[in-house]
């Protein structure tokens, strides 16, 4: 390939993420206030947000927490959110001693109570190690938030009305994801405008 090839690569792929953000701010805004809305009151209340996905959305998940605990475009007080993908030894220990299905949901299953918000994020939305976190966290009285793409997968069929899908309208797999990450950052500052302004 040559040097004005790659060039040209390179171009269409920022053309092709231009217009999957420009096709998910046709979709996606008010279900994104929709589930700022439920993560604001849930830390209004001293609730916590849990975050969790696979591969890319492991890295998107801990991304997020680390904006609320530790700050996104300003100084100030620490936001209670646990990226339950980060424990080696939890996440190791669970796929061993049961099985890597439940990396998520044994976790959930003790860190999570009623009022908390579950976050999940998965490309696909089959992951099955993210079904049977959304399955414990109902089963605890939290309040589903799910970032997808694609058709969703399976997640829509188990959530419930108070749930909220955000679906990114997109089927590759890199453009879902770079959306996702916009979402986030529009998640952390709806969630600081309202709590530090």
């Amino acid at each position: 390939m040559s040097l004005n090839q790659q060039v040209e690569r390179v171009a269409a792929l920022f053309d092709q993420s231009i217009a999957a953000k420009q096709a998910a701010s046709r979709t996606m805004p008010e279900g994104i206030v929709k589930a700022a809305e439920i993560m604001i009151a849930a830390l209004k209340q001293g609730n916590k947000i849990l975050s969790c996905g696979n591969g890319g959305s492991a890295a998107d998940a801990q991304h997020f927490a680390a904006e609320l605990l530790n700050r996104f475009e300003r100084d100030r007080k620490s936001l209670a959110a646990i990226a339950i993908t980060t424990d080696s030894s939890t996440l190791t220990s669970i796929a061993n001693d049961y099985d890597y299905h439940q990396i998520f949901s044994k976790q959930i299953e003790g860190l999570g109570k009623a009022g908390d918000v579950l976050f999940v994020i998965s490309t696909s939305g089959n992951s099955e190690n993210i079904i049977r976190a959304i399955q414990i966290a109902q089963q605890n009285k939290m309040t589903i938030v799910a970032l997808t793409g694609k058709n969703g997968g399976k997640i829509p069929a188990c959530l419930s009305q108070e749930d909220v899908e955000l679906r990114v309208p997109s089927e590759t797999t890199a453009r879902v994801q770079e959306v996702h990450i916009l979402v986030i950052h529009c998640l952390c500052s709806l969630i600081e405008q309202a709590l530090f302004f």
